[in-house]
């Protein structure tokens, strides 16, 4: 049986090198989804409920697309850093990589749809 010291046992088996950047950009997206979800409930409840023709018209002035999209933007961006979390910590392996590929690929996928039926209401 080896005694192993905790610093020994970790030798070699390298850094994270990307860990406080990781969870300041985690912090820093969830403070400002704090102060966009709020906006987002509050212009998208203005017109809940409207005719379709009334909904492109208040999605075509500025302050409501800006606020709907950066929503999500900041929201998915968040998502799929939090989900990379998650698979890091119960995928393994090849698995892992192929599940964190598939997630990002998901998150921007959504987030391009989004912007792209934003973008053509407000135009």
């Amino acid at each position: 049986m080896r005694y192993l010291t905790d610093r020994k046992r970790a030798t070699g088996m390298g850094s994270a090198k990307s860990g406080t950047a990781h969870f300041w950009a985690m912090k820093v997206s969830s403070v400002a989804l704090l102060i966009l979800v709020p906006l987002f409930v509050f212009t998208f409840g203005a017109i809940l409920g409207a005719p379709y023709e009334e909904v492109v018209a208040y999605y075509s002035r500025p302050f409501p697309a800006i606020v709907a999209a950066l929503t999500l933007i900041v929201g998915l961006e968040h998502f799929q850093s939090g989900a990379q979390v998650l698979i890091e910590d119960y995928v393994h392996g090849t698995a892992e990589k192929i599940t964190i590929i598939l997630v990002k690929c998901l998150a921007y996928g959504m987030m391009a749809t989004g912007l792209f039926a934003i973008a053509k209401m407000a135009l």
